[in-house]
C-alpha cells in the first residue's frame, strides 16, 4: 500500500482461501470505511485478475478487474465496502474462456462476461447483509468453490512460474524463464498474452519495482546504483525511469519520505 493514514475508520482484512479455492485464489480482502474526509490509497499491483463486489446505492455491484499496468489507486468518501478475490497468476482464464488481454487494465461488469445468475445475485444480497468480514469471506467461498472446474495443468504450470518469478531474483530475463519452462521466446509470448494478459518481460519489470519498493520502505535503503544493478537494470537512470512511472515519485524521494 501506497498512502497516507485515513481521516476515520479503514478497516481492511485479508484471508487465506480454503482447499477449493486455494489452487485459483491467492487471497480474499475486505475494506469497510466511514471518513471524514475522503481519503486516497494507492498500491503496486500484481499480474492477476480479480473479483470485486463493491456497495453502491441500490445495491452492490460485481466487477471483473483485469490486470492493471499502472499504480491501483482509489477514493473513498463517506462510508462503504468492498470485497475482493484476488486470483492467482494465470488462473482467471478458465474462469473466462478468452484470452486475458481482453480485460487487461479494465473493470468490467461481472455479468458481461460470466453469465449472470439469480445465485450471483444472492451471493450480492448476502454479504450485503453482514459487516463481518469473515462471514463474507464464508459465502464468496461458498458461492465460487462450485463454480470453478479442475484447472488444466498447463494453466498450473504457468501459474507456478509466474509465481516463482516474484520470489527468484535470478529470473531477470526472458531467457531464464524459457530456461525454466522449456517454452521457446514465442510460445512463452503467446502463454502470457493468452492467461497472464501481459507480455513476461512486464511481469519480470512488475516484480522487480515490487521487490526495490520494499527495500526503499525498509529502515536501512539499499544504494540506488546497487539496487538498480540488483534488478538487472543496465543503470541507475533506467531503474529511477521505470520507479517514477509506476510509483509516481523516484525512488529516492520514496524512500526518505518513509
Amino acid at each position: 500500500m501506497l498512502a497516507p493514514r485515513a481521516d476515520g475508520l479503514l478497516d481492511v482484512r485479508r484471508a487465506l482461501p480454503g482447499a477449493a479455492l486455494a489452487p485459483y485464489v491467492h487471497h480474499l480482502w475486505s475494506v469497510r470505511w466511514r471518513l471524514d474526509s475522503p481519503f486516497v490509497g494507492a498500491a503496486l499491483p500484481h499480474p492477476s485478475a480479480q473479483i470485486t463486489a463493491v456497495s453502491a446505492v441500490g445495491g452492490p455491484r460485481a466487477e471483473v478487474v483485469g490486470v492493471r499496468r499502472g499504480r491501483l489507486a482509489a477514493r473513498l468518501e463517506g462510508e462503504g465496502w468492498t470485497l475482493g478475490i484476488a486470483f492467482r497468476p494465470a488462473m482467471f482464464q478458465p474462469v473466462l474462456g478468452e484470452p486475458m488481454t481482453s480485460v487487461t487494465g479494465r473493470v468490467v461488469p461481472l455479468g458481461e462476461l460470466v453469465a449472470s445468475t439469480a445465485k450471483t445475485a444472492g451471493w450480492l444480497r448476502a454479504i450485503a447483509a453482514t459487516r463481518d468480514p469473515h462471514e463474507r469471506f464464508a459465502i464468496t467461498e461458498s458461492f465460487l468453490a462450485p463454480r470453478l472446474p479442475p484447472p488444466p495443468p498447463s494453466v498450473v504450470r504457468l501459474r507456478d512460474l509466474v509465481e516463482r518469478m516474484a520470489a527468484d531474483r535470478s529470473m531477470l530475463r526472458l531467457a531464464d524463464l524459457c530456461d525454466a519452462s522449456g517454452l521457446d521466446e514465442r510460445a512463452l509470448q503467446r502463454a502470457f498474452r493468452t492467461y497472464v494478459g501481459v507480455s513476461p518481460k512486464w511481469v519480470i519489470q512488475r516484480y522487480r519495482l515490487h521487490e526495490a519498493a520494499a527495500q526503499l520502505r525498509g529502515p536501512h535503503p539499499p544504494d540506488l546504483a546497487t539496487l538498480a544493478a540488483s534488478l538487472g537494470y543496465a543503470d541507475q537512470a533506467h531503474f529511477t525511469r521505470d520507479f517514477k512511472r509506476l510509483v509516481g515519485e523516484t525512488p529516492g524521494s520514496f524512500a526518505n519520505r518513509r
